[in-house]
């Protein structure tokens, strides 16, 4: 199975719920609270969290931190992203072409095996192929993106961009937030700045 192909079954196993869709029917209309989903579609809010997260993971709503409170909206770039791979379903498969890829990098890093497996699956020569549908391989890509940053320096956000355009330009607004949400990268209040947390206050793997 090719990797779009892969990626459009896992979006559609996503969207395979009926009150996931009744979600983004929602966020496709604004901004809501985990709370006011919840209310909205008559369902307990960790039910709701459990939706948003598949949702999330999948590419087709983002997050957004305001104190104790999480906002969702849609994604547009993940939602482009579905149709682009929906049309593919009428196109004829071409056989892959084998090709040779260089992964010393990944050996480079010295990673548990599990964690370098994951790199293999989602990138081909220093580039993101495909974003991992579960929040633990989702970890390692960010984990790995992090590097490319340069400890105690100061980004902007259009240097930030810059270094994930490099990696997965399709979607790097998401890989931002996937940075911030997961404690790899801090921002200033406001989004002026951007910096790599210090190592010994990133998380766990």
């Amino acid at each position: 199975m090719d990797h779009q192909t892969e990626e459009l079954l896992t979006i559609l196993k996503t969207l395979a719920d009926d009150s996931r869709i009744a979600l983004i029917r929602l966020l496709h209309q604004q901004e809501y609270s985990v709370g006011d989903l919840a209310e909205a579609v008559k369902l307990t809010e960790p039910t709701v969290s459990h939706h948003l997260s598949k949702l999330r993971l999948a590419g087709l709503v983002t997050l957004r931190t305001a104190g104790n409170q999480r906002c969702y909206r849609l994604n547009p770039a993940g939602l482009t992203r579905f149709k682009r791979l929906a049309e593919t379903i009428e196109q004829t498969p071409v056989e892959p072409v084998q090709e040779i890829t260089d992964e010393s990098w990944i050996e480079r890093l010295g990673w548990p095996e599990e964690e370098m497996k994951v790199l293999r699956e989602h990138t081909r020569g220093g580039k993101i192929i495909t974003l991992p549908n579960k929040y633990k391989k989702m970890a390692v890509v960010l984990h790995w993106i992090s590097t490319l940053f340069e400890p105690q320096r100061f980004y902007t956000e259009q240097e930030i961009n810059a270094v994930l355009k490099s990696v997965y330009e399709e979607d790097f607004v998401s890989l931002r937030r996937g940075l911030i949400d997961m404690g790899y990268v801090r921002r200033e209040r406001g989004g002026g700045k951007y910096w790599l947390t210090p190592a010994d206050e990133k998380p766990e793997m």
